[in-house]
């Protein structure tokens, strides 16, 4: 039996506060997305379904969120979305109802939570404080001279505070689900290693409660 993405997500949380020991998890707080743009047509592709108006543009590796820099994942490709309708229109919204498919494979990839994604989050400008030569001097017997220690500097861990506020920028970036008032935008993510220039077509596929569409993304 195939568990919500709710629970899965809350799972996914919770193993993360676990590893960052002698730290308050950090409160949660509802997804409400990002700010829908203006119109539909200031994103790279609209199209319809049924009543509904489903935009996009595809954000490759990058994670663009509210505050602070743009992130990135090397795991993950992202996917914008801006969805309207009617005035007064509701939507019941499920990222599970999106499938990416890149380079017309037969197979589209899935959606992925959020949760799955926050461990592969980087910010390209973070830059570890400035630390001693990792390089130790030793004596080389009956020389009196000294020789460097080549060894390899140690891995640079990143804080816990800044991980855990990266992991709250990109919360508030989802797309929410449930049932909502339209317009909504918000991310969603795809599992994908691959560099983006080695991808010369994407489709980004909905079928759920309002229809079916099929956006063709700009690589």
């Amino acid at each position: 039996m195939r568990l919500s993405r709710t629970f899965t997500i809350g799972l996914l949380m919770a193993a993360i506060s676990a590893c960052l020991p002698g730290q308050t998890p950090p409160p949660k707080e509802e997804i409400k997305g990002l700010p829908p743009r203006a119109t539909p047509a200031e994103y790279q592709i609209v199209t319809k379904a049924g009543e509904v108006t489903i935009a996009a543009e595809f954000k490759g590796h990058s994670v663009p969120v509210l505050q602070g820099n743009t992130l990135n994942t090397e795991d993950y490709v992202v996917v914008e979305l801006g969805i309207y309708g009617a005035p007064d229109a509701r939507l019941k919204i499920d990222a599970d109802d999106f499938t990416l498919r890149i380079n017309g494979k037969k197979t589209p990839l899935s959606s992925q939570p959020y949760g799955l994604v926050l461990p592969s989050v980087k910010d390209p400008e973070w830059e570890p404080p400035a630390a001693t030569s990792g390089k130790s001097k030793t004596s080389v017997a009956g020389s009196g001279k000294e020789q460097g220690d080549n060894s390899p500097p140690p891995p640079v861990k990143v804080p816990i505070e800044v991980q855990r506020a990266m992991a709250k920028n990109v919360q508030k970036a989802v797309l929410p689900e449930g049932d909502r008032a339209l317009p909504v935008a918000g991310l969603i993510f795809f599992q994908y290693r691959g560099k983006t220039k080695g991808i010369n077509s994407l489709e980004l596929i909905y079928a759920g409660p309002a229809g079916k569409a099929t956006l063709n993304l700009q690589p």
